[in-house]
């Protein structure tokens, strides 16, 4: 498969280098200690006498940031015919290793162990296999240029899956086909004890969903859930028009202990949910955002991908002022396609759209930083701390990005009289003719050219007001110009509620404005509103309320009783070694977002999820 790239100036290829590819490098990866989250690796690398610099994968993409976890490979070991050679760690760039080749060695062995966090890729019955985590390549090549042929042995009776194609599988030995180091790190795998494959379609191309999880029983799913999966394939056909993959595999670990994920590749998806996301009502509809979301991302992302994302190797810095539309677009898809699938009902794409709206109607950060900073910055702000997020933004381009994207939606279906719509965009922008996988970079002329040619308006003006330039309100256009309002009311919202459960909090943004854990910890306050104003701060944790001891109970009735209680709300609040009396003035009781029925205006929104595959 070769793969499309944009070749920047600035990255030069030495003819020493590609010529000691000449052969491809070889990877064998021994997954038997994978349940104590240790694997193996080993590699061949064809090479020429002479100094020679080694790179670990530091940027990933789809991960838009230089997250390459370097701190877990270990045993580091070069070698040639058995002999020792020597590494030093480069003094400023941390993932270069450099050696030195003896003349008549013309392959370097190298062995190493990655030390996968238990919290992120692994638990006792399964694990992902990344394999950016399980090799270096030589520094200063196109990774198009580079053949891979790979290996893996699995722990005994356990079962694989991946779109990589297989050349041969003997008592879990795995023989994979020689493939660019591209595509082999864009074909993750998922491997475990507990294992099921469910097709996802009749005809070709093929689409599977390829289940691991921790216990049999977490494999099973609703036939429902089954049908709404099958359903989403043909949706997302319906709305780009054509496919840029061979076939398609969902790639789902169902586990407690291996941590979640989200990951988006050419023809695969890596989905990390708990155990309980086919069976517990709030995690199965999370779970169906989630496989919107990635799946668009094939389309989204990896197909059309901006420039600045579209870097040779995994070396070069990558560049993420476009990021609103690679995750805004995809966000809003996420939630438009389980809404057509009947993954979701239309009350809960409702709900949805208001839990997104509120939140950044409400973020403080959005008086001083505008929503491209966000993105830029985002190789630094990713692992930033939920304290003070509400007032720093953090990754506001995925969900404010689906609020531009459905203003631009309803702004279509308007000004066209319902007979264009953001579909025609994604038909124009990511259709075309089925292809295998490419890469086809953008920039932002292309954007706003695209969008005209669906629908002449100024829409350079349109994005750069919501995107480059401070914009003290969120756009709510989407919702209020598609028959609809932001309201508050007592009744907890459904997506507040799939957070609140993921994170194990309590959510009370709307009212007194401050997240909290559930033993009372304070994770984060709105600096607008009333905990903040009486002294109350993320790092503090809540004793107690109105003189009772904490609980979630106790501070939901405190709140709910505000509104017929003239008195301070007061917070006995513990400060490392000391602990305060704060009283909150607040009587607005408890307030969560909805979205009302404007009944002056046509119901767009009721519209754009309808069903375009039956």
């Amino acid at each position: 498969m070769k793969i499309i790239r944009i070749v920047f100036i600035g990255v030069i290829l030495s003819l020493t280098t590609v010529s000691a590819l000449a052969q491809a490098m070889t990877l064998s990866v021994d997954a038997t200690d994978a349940a104590r989250n240790m694997i193996h690796s080993k590699l061949a690398i064809p090479v020429k006498p002479g100094p020679l610099t080694l790179f670990y994968p530091k940027w990933i993409p789809g991960e838009h940031s230089p997250t390459g976890p370097i701190n877990d490979l270990v045993g580091l070991k070069l070698s040639a015919g058995g002999k020792a050679i020597p590494w030093r760690r480069d003094d400023v760039e941390m993932f270069a290793f450099h050696c030195d080749i003896p003349q008549g060695v013309n392959v370097l062995d190298v062995t190493f162990d990655d030390l996968s966090q238990p919290e992120s890729t692994a638990s006792a019955k399964l694990a992902r296999i990344k394999w950016n985590r399980l090799l270096v390549y030589l520094q200063g090549m196109s990774s198009d240029a580079i053949s891979v042929k790979a290996s893996l042995k699995l722990p005994a009776g356990w079962r694989f899956a991946s779109a990589l194609p297989i050349v041969s599988d003997r008592n879990g030995e795995l023989q994979f086909k020689e493939v660019s180091l591209t595509q082999l790190v864009d074909s993750p795998a998922i491997i475990g004890a507990n294992f099921r494959k469910l097709s996802l379609s009749s005809t070709a191309p093929l689409h599977e969903l390829d289940i691991m999880a921790d216990t049999t029983a977490a494999l099973e799913l609703k036939p429902e859930t089954l049908t709404g999966l099958r359903s989403m394939v043909q949706e997302a056909f319906a709305l780009f028009g054509a496919r840029h993959y061979r076939s398609y595999q969902f790639l789902v670990t169902l586990s407690d202990h291996g941590g979640s994920e989200g990951l988006e590749h050419h023809e695969s998806s890596e989905d990390g949910v708990g155990e309980k996301a086919f069976t517990e009502e709030l995690e199965l509809l999370d779970f169906a955002e989630l496989m919107g979301h990635e799946y668009a991302h094939s389309w989204n992302g990896k197909y059309r991908r901006p420039a600045g994302l579209a870097t040779p190797d995994f070396d070069q810095p990558m560049k993420g002022e476009l990021l609103w539309v690679y995750e805004g677009l995809t966000q809003y898809l996420g939630k438009v396609l389980p809404a057509r699938s009947g993954l979701w009902t239309a009350e809960d794409f409702r709900e949805a759209m208001a839990a997104v709206a509120a939140e950044m109607e409400n973020q403080s950060g959005r008086q001083w930083r505008p929503l491209v900073d966000t993105a830029i910055d985002v190789q630094w702000s990713y692992p930033s701390p939920r304290a003070w997020m509400n007032y720093r933004r953090r990754v506001d381009y995925y969900d404010e990005g689906s609020l531009i994207w459905l203003d631009a939606d309803v702004l279509i279906r308007t000004r066209s009289n319902g007979k264009l719509s953001l579909d025609d965009f994604c038909k124009r922008f990511h259709g075309g003719q089925d292809t295998a996988p490419m890469v086809k970079p953008y920039t932002f002329d292309d954007i706003v050219n695209t969008l005209n040619e669906v629908t002449p308006y100024d829409w350079r003006s349109f994005l750069n007001a919501r995107v480059n330039a401070v914009a003290p309100h969120a756009p709510l256009g989407g919702i209020t110009n598609g028959g609809w309002k932001l309201v508050y009311t007592d009744k907890p919202n459904t997506e507040v509620r799939i957070g609140d459960h993921a994170r194990k909090s309590v959510d009370l943004s709307y009212s007194v404005g401050m997240m909290l854990k559930e033993d009372g910890s304070v994770m984060d306050v709105n600096p607008d509103l009333a905990a903040f104003k009486a002294g109350i701060a993320p790092g503090m944790k809540i004793i107690s309320v109105n003189g009772r001891a904490w609980s979630t109970d106790v501070i939901h009735e405190a709140i709910a009783s505000s509104k017929t209680n003239s008195a301070s709300i007061e917070f006995v609040v513990e400060n490392g070694s000391f602990q305060e009396t704060y009283k909150v003035n607040y009587h607005g009781g408890e307030r969560y977002p909805h979205l009302e029925r404007d009944s002056t205006k046509p119901d767009v929104l009721g519209e754009l999820i309808k069903s375009r595959a039956r």
